[in-house]
């Protein structure tokens, strides 16, 4: 794994909170279907026993899911959940425990399955910026026994993670709900960090941990953004040709340096645009924009709205939530 963090420096700049929402006990058949999700919001699935056929309708792709798997749905696709046997699936029944959590459960006499379902909730507009380097769906393992890495790899990290998920999801302890929407927002960092160790690391980001060589011009865009940065000192840092790392780079995230940058700059000056007292000119010159109106014209281009319209509607929602 390349020793520079780009992980952390990307999640600094993107607020992602996790609500686990439904915990499911079934016996065959079952089946669960869930909607198109929000720009915003990431479903999940934590399969801790049995198995499960996940199929994406529109992309007409099938999956099988057993215990231990994890998958995530970053563009947020409409999907079906079953247990694969093709026999209509009698009713479930619902009750909702005292913080929330909604515990789903039928009568069939099949094969056992038991899962937790929530979401992801990326601050917009960086939601743009999670998808775009992330693929439809992400599948990873929490592995209990302990591999050639030990307890440090991210998919025993994760076994951990997950064994105190279905423990407090069991229960309507004290300060249960929360705990379990805080362990949810860490899943998310952690599982990016197994599909980033596994051998077949998605293209994207996550990539990156099979090419640790591009990971210090990532790093350092990230770092300072204002930087007037051009391909051949992005290069050098991966002690790489101008021509090698753009081709590299290219094929590992799916987009170029450039549009890479823009991104990171575009997310810093959301995140600064908030911020009261500080001015449209000084959020542009710090993501590297000498001119206003360049810097609005991206923005623009990037949000779908003017930098100062952003400002008013962040301020309307920030004074809402109080």
């Amino acid at each position: 794994m390349s020793q520079v963090d780009w992980l952390s420096h990307l999640l600094q700049m993107i607020t992602i909170t996790g609500r686990l929402e439904v915990r499911c006990t079934y016996g065959a058949p079952w089946r669960v279907a869930w909607p198109q999700s929000a720009r915003h919001e990431i479903p999940y699935h934590v399969v801790l026993k049995g198995r499960a056929i996940i199929e994406d309708p529109t992309e007409k792709t099938a999956r099988e899911l057993v215990g231990g798997d994890i998958v995530l749905l970053p563009h947020g696709v409409a999907h079906v959940l079953h247990d694969g046997s093709g026999h209509t699936p009698g009713l479930t029944y619902e009750r909702r425990g005292s913080a929330g959590l909604t515990f789903s459960q039928n009568d069939g006499p099949g094969e056992r399955l038991d899962m937790l379902c929530g979401r992801f909730f990326i601050e917009p507009p960086h939601d743009r910026l999670i998808r775009s380097y992330l693929p439809t769906n992400l599948v990873v393992r929490a592995m209990d026994a302990y591999g050639d890495e030990g307890a440090s790899s991210a998919s025993n990290c994760l076994a951990v993670l997950v064994g105190l998920m279905r423990v407090e999801s069991a229960s309507d302890k004290l300060g249960g709900y929360a705990i379990l929407n805080a362990l949810s927002s860490a899943l998310f960092t952690l599982v990016l960090r197994a599909a980033s160790e596994s051998e077949q690391a998605p293209a994207g980001l996550l990539a990156l941990a099979g090419h640790p060589r591009l990971a210090p011009a990532i790093a350092a865009m990230i770092a300072d953004p204002a930087r007037p940065w051009n391909l051949p000192e992005l290069a050098d840092l991966c002690s790489m040709s101008r021509a090698t790392f753009m081709r590299h780079f290219q094929d590992k995230l799916g987009f170029s340096a450039v549009e890479l940058l823009t991104d990171i700059r575009m997310s810093r000056a959301a995140n600064e645009l908030k911020k009261p007292g500080v001015s449209t000119e000084a959020v542009a010159e710090s993501v590297g924009y000498r001119s206003v109106s360049a810097f609005g014209r991206v923005f623009t281009e990037w949000t779908g709205m003017r930098p100062g319209r952003w400002r008013r509607l962040a301020r309307e929602v920030s004074n809402g939530s109080k």
